[in-house]
Formats: structure tokens, C-alpha cells, sequence
């Protein structure tokens, strides 16, 4: 797939993708980033990350002090893969299985809800603007649930994606995850720090209504093309 030229936006312009589960985020981040040759950011493996390794040391989510200290405990970095930012964690990648694993799937939704834990993440995800920098790509575009209204809240480009519960059920179920999303979605729009939501002045989109194709090529029409006027999906 061609990339696109995108010399005419400010230099490494931000593309900011929030949703609830298994609206196509991580898809569709991956497409534009290879289409416009922008540094793909996925923060929702950064929670699973830090899940694992808190659940790997014994840490419950309301253990203040040993979270603090656990938290403090672990070095994050990342290694680039083709468009793909890869956390690490003391110079070593994490499986995608570990991080799709039950245990991980039943405790993110809780971990994330800390504000320690974000706060754990916020310039590290901010950091991935630099590493984009460093590494010669055009921009950043970054998936998660907060994205938009709080690591990103002056993002040129925001989206917020949305399916019809059926339709995510599905594909979760063909990417063989079992874990509820409607529970996780819940669970993520209800706590009290950087809750799921439509960012103000967000482009929403219908990931259910159309190809994964043409929700690629509608984000990028409209990044590659600062005259295009953004209309609600």
C-alpha cells in the first residue's frame, strides 16, 4: 500500500483513536500508520504491561504503598517494529499471549482505573512523540481510551470509534478473546480518572457500518488533507 504525502501538515501532527473494546482501534491505527508512515502507539498493551508485571509481583489495585513501590520498580522503554511502537519492560517484550491472558483480562479494567497507574503512563505515552521524531516518521497516531481528552487533548486529528454490541462481540470472539465488552466498556466509562469517552470536537465513527478499508481511508482523507471539513459519522 502506497503511503501518502503529508509535508503540507505541522511537523509530526498527532492522530488520536479512542473507543471501547473491539471497535477496530488497533486495526485501524495500524492501517493509517502504514499508509501515512506514522509511529503506531496501542496504550491499551501499555495497562495490560503494567497489569501483568503488578500481578507478577503479588500487587493488588487498592494496595497503595506497594503499588507506589512497585510502580517505581519497573523500567519502561520501546522498541519500533516496522510502524509499531513495542513497550518493554527492563529491555524485554511481553508476549501477546501473556498480555491477552484471563488473568490479565479480568484485572486491567481495575489497574487502569488507578490514577497512579495512569499517571505511570502519561509521559511515557507522550514520549512516543519524540521516539517518532527519532526515529523519521511523519506523525503519531495513538489508540486507546483517554487519548483524545487527556495524553493527547490538542491533537489535530481525533477520532472516536463505535460499533453496535453484536458486532464487537463477534470480533472478539474471532480474535478468540472471551472477556465482555460491554463489562469493560462499563467499567472504563465510569471511573472517576481519564474515563472512556467522545472527546469535545471528536470525528465519531461507525466501525460498524463500514470496511476496515474505508474507516482507514476516511481518517486518512481527512489527515492528509487540511481543507477537508470533518463531518459526524
Amino acid at each position: 500500500m502506497a503511503q501518502e504525502t503529508i509535508t503540507h501538515l505541522t511537523d509530526l501532527p498527532v492522530i488520536t483513536l479512542d473507543g471501547g473494546a473491539a471497535t477496530g482501534k488497533s486495526s485501524t491505527a495500524s492501517g493509517v500508520s502504514e499508509r501515512l508512515h506514522f509511529l503506531h502507539v496501542d496504550t491499551g498493551s501499555h495497562y495490560r504491561a503494567l497489569t501483568l508485571l503488578l500481578l507478577e509481583r503479588g500487587v493488588a489495585p487498592e494496595e497503595g504503598e506497594a503499588l507506589d513501590q512497585a510502580l517505581a520498580d519497573i523500567s519502561l522503554s520501546a522498541s519500533v517494529h516496522k510502524t509499531h511502537a513495542k513497550l518493554l519492560a527492563h529491555g524485554e517484550e511481553i508476549s501477546k499471549e501473556s498480555l491477552r491472558s484471563p488473568e490479565v483480562n479480568n484485572a486491567v479494567s481495575a489497574f487502569a482505573a488507578l490514577p497512579a497507574v495512569r499517571q505511570r503512563l502519561l509521559h511515557y505515552q507522550r514520549w512516543h512523540l519524540d521516539l517518532a521524531q527519532e526515529n523519521g516518521f511523519h506523525g503519531l497516531i495513538v489508540e486507546g481510551r483517554d487519548i483524545g481528552s487527556v495524553v493527547f487533548p490538542d491533537a489535530p486529528f481525533r477520532f472516536f470509534l463505535e460499533a453496535d454490541e453484536t458486532t464487537r462481540i463477534q470480533r472478539r470472539s474471532e480474535e478468540g478473546q472471551q472477556d465482555s465488552v460491554a463489562a469493560r466498556d462499563r467499567a472504563d466509562s465510569g471511573r472517576k480518572t481519564a474515563p472512556l469517552l467522545c472527546p469535545e470536537g471528536a470525528i465519531r465513527i461507525n466501525t460498524g457500518k463500514f470496511s476496515l478499508e474505508e474507516v482507514i481511508s476516511q481518517i486518512c482523507s481527512i489527515a492528509v488533507d487540511e481543507s477537508a471539513t470533518p463531518t459526524q459519522t
